[in-house]
């Protein structure tokens, strides 16, 4: 008789009774929802929402099933299974409560049609969570875009150019002009010392460049180009720039769980389950954002007659008024002192010595000359970022010049994390980092999602009865043992792709049957 060890028996055991709680969230059904949430940092996520949005739909007629806050992801209501009809009519009964009527993301709150899984929240707190459905078995839309990575090192090779006549200039170099043809960069000379002289600086103010002499006599040049791993980084950093901004856009229509992931070297795959309006996400992908860094020209406590003198009609020449995020204005120069193309990154961190939450951003050179000078000449005024989007200017934040910034300062004031998240969220997304072109799409309807999934669940159940009761009969005793073993496998087979929090598309489901009936072959 075969006898294993106590230990292994433990073991054993252990792992069915994880996988069956894993497995488990998979059996609650999804119902339709609504979420509502905000973009702004001004706009709070509070009890009174919850209740301004319960009200709404209570005197509407619309009956929920459940409503809950989540202090993060907003108000959250839920419907009866199948009553699709309830959830579309709150979503306009709210947009036009709270938003007057507008859904194009520029109103306070997003509204947000989504599926949510009824799985107590205990579980979900031990991370228990059903497999998220793939495109085609829930529907939506799906797009390939490619990237211009010839854009992206274009527009780099722009830059340098601008910071390459920069720096001649600044010491004093002297070079007979900067000539760009794509990607190359020549810089003229009639001097061999002034040559040397140029590559040495150069050389010093950016690494990523490689620098190589060309020409002879009195026809002296440089050739300069990108170094390969300095273009990888570029092309890495683009995409993900890319990922950012559709992700933030496409958020903003109110359409939640996008899939939005990088494939092979110049390809994003979007895929926006419970879309089905092409044309609409096409006008929010193709959208060019313009962040602009501007000196403020009158506030409530600086010029404040300015100020209302512009509330009043009277806008100076030279000077534009804008609405900030607490729901004031502010008159700003319309000169900008840099943009985001010369911005390479902002990130939420912590002051060292206050310990307060902050926003770090980093320029590239000639961004971090401009500042320089400019912010050496207004320490105590303040300087607007400015996030233009479809012609509408906003004013981000505008903190107070401590002092001279260079290519790496800080954004601080009386921010929450989550408000230096999003604010170093919009900095990084203001642009896109390189031109996208969409290559392919395709809308999947939610009608052949529904089938795809009954089908596919219907194969896997009925396959797994008739290879069952096929090894019951024909092995008898050791067939059930079989049996046993294969409901094993496929416990434990879900609970994984549960706990990895795997997509799960048609042809995992495939995969998934196929599993059983060589697993079944093993035993």
């Amino acid at each position: 008789m075969n006898r294993y060890p106590l230990w292994k028996y433990l073991i054993m055991i252990v792992a069915v009774v994880i996988g069956f709680f894993y497995t488990v969230p998979n059996i609650f059904p999804q119902v339709p929802a609504v979420q509502v949430s905000t973009n702004k940092t001004a706009v709070r996520l509070d009890a009174p929402l919850l209740d301004r949005v319960e009200k709404t739909l209570k005197a509407a007629g619309v009956a929920i099933t459940s409503s809950e806050l989540d202090p993060v992801n907003g108000v959250h209501v839920r419907f009866a299974k199948g009553d699709s009809d309830s959830q579309v009519k709150a979503k306009e009964l709210l947009l036009k409560d709270l938003n007057n009527g507008v859904a194009d993301g520029t109103g306070n709150y997003i509204i947000a049609l989504t599926s949510e899984s009824t799985t107590p929240h205990w579980m979900q707190n031990l991370n228990g969570k059903p497999m998220a459905l793939g495109l085609d078995l829930r529907g939506g839309v799906h797009f390939l875009m490619q990237v211009d990575m010839k854009g992206a090192l274009d527009r780099a090779a722009d830059r340098n150019a601008a910071d390459i006549r920069s720096l001649m200039r600044e010491k004093k170099i002297q070079y007979g002009g900067v000539d760009k043809s794509g990607e190359t960069i020549a810089v003229k000379f009639s001097d061999p010392v002034q040559r040397e002289k140029a590559s040495r600086e150069i050389s010093d103010s950016n690494k990523d460049l490689l620098i190589k002499e060309d020409g002879a006599a009195q026809d002296l040049r440089l050739i300069i180009t990108l170094k390969e791993e300095a273009k990888k980084k570029l092309a890495d950093s683009a995409i993900e720039q890319n990922q950012k901004v559709l992700g933030n856009r496409i958020n903003a229509l109110g359409l939640t769980e996008p899939i939005i992931q990088r494939q092979g070297a110049d390809r994003i795959v979007i895929q926006v389950p419970g879309a089905s309006d092409p044309a609409r996400l096409k006008d929010v992908i193709g959208r060019t954002g313009t962040l602009e860094l501007r000196m403020v020209e009158a506030d409530s406590q600086k010029n404040s007659a300015a100020l209302q003198a512009a509330q009043n009609g009277n806008v100076p020449y030279g000077t534009e008024l804008m609405n900030d995020r607490d729901g004031g204005q502010i008159l700003v120069k319309k000169q900008y002192v840099i943009t985001g193309e010369r911005i390479n990154g902002a990130e939420p961190a912590f002051d060292g010595q206050s310990n307060q939450p902050i926003v770090r951003v980093s320029t590239d050179g000639q961004g971090a000359r401009v500042l320089r000078e400019v912010t050496g000449q207004n320490i105590g005024n303040r300087m607007a970022i400015v996030l233009i989007e479809k012609g509408k200017p906003e004013v981000i934040t505008a903190p107070v010049i401590q002092g001279e910034l260079g290519s790496n300062f800080q954004i601080s004031g009386r921010m929450t994390t989550r408000e230096t998240s999003d604010i170093a969220l919009l900095i990084r997304s203001g642009s896109i980092a390189a031109p996208m072109e969409i290559i392919e799409e395709r809308t999947v309807g939610p009608s052949l999602g529904a089938e795809n999934i009954e089908r596919g669940f219907n194969s896997v159940m009925w396959g797994f009865v008739a290879l069952a009761a096929f090894i019951c009969v024909y092995y008898m005793v050791m067939g059930l043992i079989s049996t046993l073993a294969l409901s094993v496998n496929l416990l434990l087979l879900i609970a994984i792709l549960s706990m990895l929090q795997a997509t799960l598309t048609l042809p995992g489901i495939a995969a998934i049957a196929l599993t059983l009936g060589m697993a079944i072959d093993a035993n």
